[in-house]
């Protein structure tokens, strides 16, 4: 590993407060009639910041606070305690799969969620999945955003804000071991450069984890990983009027990489691969069974991975007076690869389907973006916004196999190897000069006080340009492909405000996700093993969503419940189909599906620091149309569970007058998910539980934490791919944290 050396309270929801059990950390005020109320929880899904029960939006909101008390620092933390969202890991750090109300992430597909970084758009799907640390707030909005938030925001946008830089000294520190030798160490520091003009925070973050899963044949784990992350922040403002936010951010990651059963593989009594007389692997084509969970791995090589990601932005605001002028600059740069055995990832050179072979994958992007926005006053009856946005990317991408010597594997980047160590056999390129543009506007009216209407529309245009590699293997070297998309998100709300307390909305909206190509040589590569029906270009994906819900806060805030049910209409939803034999990775669309969903939440504070929270989000998916296999239609759609349900309480006592004791448990199951559209097989209901307990000051200025995760030590598997290919979860996992604040 070389990482150390390269870069020296409350939750609420406006409709699902999924861990709303941190209401202890809430601070509470005293209005005019004396009543003791819970602070407004603000939500910024239209781009400013708006009391939630203002807001015709499905959200979920983490404070800070809430993400410290549920210790989320990875992205699946959150999403886990948010109904009607799931995520699947696997195969890389950079390789994530989310699920937001029936509409999926595939592999090599475009998420269904803008995620915004302080106010940025993340250009890549392999950003999403870093470290989460020195948070302020996370807000998940469900339903179609691309009105506001542009292509790919089809399911909904996640909101991710980082600690500002703060006008007096401060910071704080955490160090933490776990289960697999884990070992963190974090801590932030902020403060005034210049007084009331000048403002800075740092903060850094390491970990390192020797792993849980075993390779029986190497006796090695395979699940390492060590990783760093920086992050920098300049807050000038040089008048009342003007503010400057710039931010930097570098994260550095080493781990190892692909992980994958074939479950069809059969396996000795010494966890070795099978071989008959004729030396030929042996296999079972019968067994592909999502429940079927096997945590060995018995690959000839140690995948390995990397990840890259630096992060620039600059935004600008100017109050005139009339509206708030912004413009918010950024430069990407993300880089990924990984080695690993190739299927079926067997400790076997003799192999005839490719025991003996190796497989890597690259994947390098750089781009820049650049949005102005013009926002009227929030605090008028007629509220406005305009604004255009221009993103511009580069991105290169190769996937090779090559011949496994036992010299090791080598990471092949943009030309194939001839080293007889591990030479090349297949070699798939390309690079993708990519631009797009957007221009939008939103208005919101109150028509009386209690009653407003609300309209945003965006217009976004995606060219791509796919060069093929001359150095590639297959397809075509050297051509190039050229296709553009393009589409108008509009989106209408009515909310009405019945009383202080309660309010109902209805919306209908439009989203798209933009088109892509496969791998040039992909679709012909398909053809020549049985799959008909692949193009070289995958359709954009459409939907039409229709939602009505309502959001109540009662007695003073103590106790929230919130509603929603929702239809989408889903055209050309991406599904992913990988092809063992050929080693290919495809994208292909079901041409429709239709979804119909609900959600109903509550919280209440039982007594000072006694908090507990219950949702249910249930979700049916159609296949309605599907030509690469019509008889799939009327199946359910792929990646989703039919429902999740989350319970949880959370506790603190006075142990003695200057010492807290705080205890949490949080409650997942997800119900039957089916992984293909022909509905082959499916994993069954699983529950997860995390628990975690401690003692703190009661000046929270130090705290000990335990924490249990998987308490139960449930086995399943994170991802099945169609054919037998699976990614088992985590097991359970223990950690300990000391955190103190100054």
């Amino acid at each position: 590993m070389t990482i150390r050396n390269s870069l020296l309270g409350l939750l609420a929801t406006t409709t699902l407060p999924s861990s709303g059990v941190a209401y202890a950390q809430v601070n509470e005020t005293t209005v005019e009639d004396n009543v003791s109320v819970r602070d407004t929880i603000i939500v910024t899904g239209r781009l400013r910041e708006e009391n939630a029960l203002d807001v015709p939006l499905t959200a979920t909101v983490f404070s800070g606070d809430a993400l410290e008390d549920a210790r989320i620092d990875r992205v699946d933390g959150f999403i886990g305690l948010t109904p009607n969202v799931t995520l699947a890991t696997s195969q890389s750090a950079g390789i994530s799969f989310l699920t937001i109300r029936g509409i999926t992430q595939v592999r090599n597909g475009e998420p269904p969620v803008a995620t915004v970084v302080d106010g940025v758009i993340q250009i890549n799907n392999r950003q999403f999945t870093q470290e989460l640390f020195d948070i302020q707030s996370i807000e998940v909005v469900k339903g179609p955003q691309g009105a506001l938030f542009g292509r790919n925001a089809t399911g909904g946008a996640i909101i991710i804000n980082t600690k500002g830089p703060s006008s007096e000294f401060g910071g704080d520190i955490r160090l933490g071991i776990g289960e697999g030798d884990e070992y963190i160490a974090q801590g932030s520091i902020s403060g005034p450069i210049v007084k009331d003009r000048l403002f800075f925070r740092a903060a850094l973050r390491y970990r390192d984890f020797g792993g849980v899963f075993e390779n029986q044949f190497l006796n090695q784990k395979i699940d390492f990983t060590e990783e760093i992350v920086g992050r920098g922040r300049l807050l000038w403002t040089p008048t009342d009027k003007f503010t400057a936010d710039a931010r930097i951010s570098i994260a550095r990651q080493e781990g190892g990489g692909v992980g994958f059963q074939y479950q069809p593989a059969l396996y000795g009594p010494d966890g070795l691969f099978l071989v008959d007389a004729t030396s030929f692997a042996s296999y079972d084509f019968s067994i592909g069974d999502a429940d079927l969970v096997d945590r060995n791995f018995r690959a000839t090589n140690l995948g390995q991975g990397e990840r890259n990601i630096d992060e620039y932005t600059l935004k600008l605001d100017h109050e005139t007076g009339w509206a708030t002028l912004t413009s918010i600059s950024s430069y990407n740069e993300v880089f990924e690869g990984v080695t690993g055995d190739q299927f079926p990832y067997t400790a076997d050179l003799t192999t005839e389907l490719g025991g003996g072979g190796g497989q890597s994958q690259v994947e390098e992007v750089s781009a820049w973006s650049q949005e102005f926005r013009i926002t009227s006053p929030g605090n008028q009856r007629f509220r406005w916004q305009l604004g255009s946005y221009f993103l511009g990317t580069d991105r290169f991408i190769s996937t090779t196999t090559s011949l496994d010597t036992g010299q090791g594997l080598l990471l092949v980047f943009d030309r194939p190897l001839t080293d007889p160590g591990n030479p090349t056999e297949t070699f798939t390129a390309d690079d993708n000069d990519n631009f797009a543009w957007a221009v939008f506007g939103n208005i919101a009216y109150d028509i009386t006080d209690n009653l407003e209407f609300a309209l945003a529309g965006r217009f976004d245009r995606d060219r791509r340009e796919q060069t093929v590699s001359p150095f590639s293997t297959e397809g075509l070297p050297g051509a190039v492909n050229e296709a553009t998309f393009e589409d108008f998100q509009p989106r209408v709300s009515l909310r009405y405000r019945f009383t202080d307390d309660f309010a109902a909305f209805a919306s209908w909206g439009r989203g798209f996700r933009s088109g892509q190509f496969n791998q040039n040589g992909v679709a012909e590569a398909a053809a020549g093993a049985g799959i008909a029906g692949v193009n070289d270009i995958v359709p954009e994906e459409n939907t039409e969503t229709a939602e009505i819900g309502f959001k109540a806060a009662l007695w003073g805030g103590r106790v929230r419940t919130n509603g929603a049910l929702f239809r989408t209409e889903l055209t050309n939803q991406q599904y992913f189909l990988f092809v063992g034999q050929i080693g290919a990775q495809i994208l292909v669309p079901i041409e429709e599906v239709e979804i119909l969903g609900g959600e109903f939440d509550i919280t209440a504070n039982l007594a000072d620091g006694f908090d507990v929270y219950a949702a249910v989000g249930v979700t049916d998916g159609e296949v309605k149309e599907y030509g690469l296999d019509p008889a799939a239609v009327g199946n359910v759609s792929p990646y989703t569970p039919d429902y999740t349900l989350n319970l949880g309480a959370q506790y603190r006592e006075s142990i003695t007058s200057g010492l807290l004791g705080f205890a949490r448990v949080d409650y997942e199951r997800r119900g039957r998910q089916y992984w293909d559209p022909g509905n082959t097989t499916s994993r069954s209901q699983l529950d997860l539980v995390n628990l975690r307990f401690g003692i703190e000051d009661a000046d929270e200025r130090w705290s000990l934490t335990a924490t249990i995760e998987n308490l139960t030590d449930k086995e399943y598997n994170s991802e099945w791919v169609l054919g037998g290919f699976a990614h088992p979860a985590p097991p359970q996992f223990w950690h300990v944290d000391l955190r103190y604040k100054f």
